[in-house]
């Protein structure tokens, strides 16, 4: 592999993004169409329908395909490709549009994730997790075990768990466009519900609707659409065997994590994550989500994660801000739309343009996605 293949060869120029929520009153058309014109308005584009060659969109749920896609936007006479792959839908179908403009087959293209899980009269996502060596059939039950062994390895806690849900909820009251804006304690999310011991009510993601878009060119054109375009330094999509058919898994980290992170990291030229890394999305589908892959992103060593938290490494103000607009836990989950979402958010900090959850002189960004039981990751770094 040419692991230098796409460095600095891609550049975000526009990006867009729906109002992440129970979008009632919105069809899925209507949520692609305001994303994807926020970021045509972005990027100054004025005549899509001319200047995107290529779409690329990625759904969970998608009710007609492309054709979803290509409605809603009037694309028609040109490909619109679909991407499906659990919660690494949205990543994975920006490194197909990112791949297309790499290889010179296409000068600009657009990238679109979107999902509306609301409107599927469930109250959580219907992955297919089987019962297997007699473990639970539910996300929250599958990965509730994982933490009861890291506790027990470890010896952290509750409360480990309960200082990144009140970090996360923090973070998204400062994002317009995220579903939860609430600010909560230790105490509250302690005291909160249970749904798998030891996740409570706080410690578990908020399932929403969502669509979010990215326009992607060539490098060499990107200043032609704005000063401050964000360059594509690596993304990679790693699989790993299912965790509860794997007799090596220990149950303490996500391989499909530490298999993208090694190509990511080897496609931008990074050696240390946590020193050259100047923010992270990553995603919380829970909160032991987080405190896992904060270890398996090579961000701290295995066990020592807990400690980062307890002294504020990852909080906003802290060395390393993690989730600032609060995360799939906050932020809200739309399957399809969060890896898209995060790679919003990462242009948005690289161009200073965050608001009050900006983090300094932000220069390289990485955004991170597991999905299914895990089995797959997807992983994006940003730069200037």
């Amino acid at each position: 592999m040419n692991s230098q293949a796409i460095r600095d060869k891609v550049a975000i120029v526009g990006m867009g993004c729906c109002k992440f929520g129970e979008n009632w009153d919105k069809d899925p058309q209507d949520m692609i169409v305001e994303a994807a014109y926020e970021a045509y308005a972005d990027a100054g584009i004025d005549n899509p329908q001319k200047q995107i060659e290529a779409v690329f969109c990625g759904a969970q749920y998608p009710s007609k395909g492309t054709a979803e896609v290509a409605d809603a936007l009037k694309m028609y006479d040109r490909p619109v490709s679909m991407v499906v792959n659990y919660c690494a839908t949205g990543t994975d179908a920006f490194r197909y549009g990112v791949f297309a403009v790499a290889c010179g087959m296409y000068d600009t293209v657009l990238v679109v994730g979107f999902d509306k899980p609301k409107d599927r009269g469930v109250s959580g996502p219907s992955v297919a997790v089987t019962g297997v060596r007699g473990l639970p059939a539910t996300p929250a039950g599958w990965f509730s075990h994982c933490a009861a062994r890291y506790f027990e390895t470890y010896g952290a806690g509750r409360e480990d768990l309960a200082r990144i849900a009140v970090k996360n909820h923090h973070n998204g009251t400062l994002a317009p466009k995220s579903m939860l804006k609430r600010e909560i304690t230790v105490k509250d999310v302690l005291e909160a519900r249970i749904i798998s011991w030891p996740f409570g009510l706080y410690d578990c993601a908020a399932q929403s609707d969502g669509a979010a878009a990215c326009v992607l060119t060539r490098a060499d054109l990107a200043k032609s659409f704005r000063d401050d375009p964000v360059y594509v330094k690596a993304v990679s999509i790693a699989v790993a065997e299912h965790p509860q058919r794997d007799p090596n898994f220990d149950f303490l980290g996500w391989k499909p994590t530490v298999y993208a992170a090694k190509d990511a990291y080897a496609q931008a030229g990074i050696s240390e994550p946590f020193r050259e890394l100047d923010v992270v999305q990553l995603h919380d589908c829970f909160t032991l989500t987080e405190l896992l892959t904060y270890e398996d992103l090579g961000l701290c060593k295995k066990g020592e994660a807990k400690d980062y938290v307890a002294s504020g490494t990852f909080q906003l103000d802290g060395e390393l801000p993690v989730n600032t607009d609060g995360g799939l836990k906050t932020f809200g989950h739309p399957t399809g739309a969060t890896g898209v979402r995060m790679i919003y958010e990462n242009t948005l900090q690289l161009q200073g343009r965050a608001g009050p959850r900006q983090v300094p002189g932000a220069s390289l960004a990485l955004s991170h996605n597991i999905g299914g039981p895990p089995t797959t990751c997807g992983i994006a770094i940003l730069g200037r």
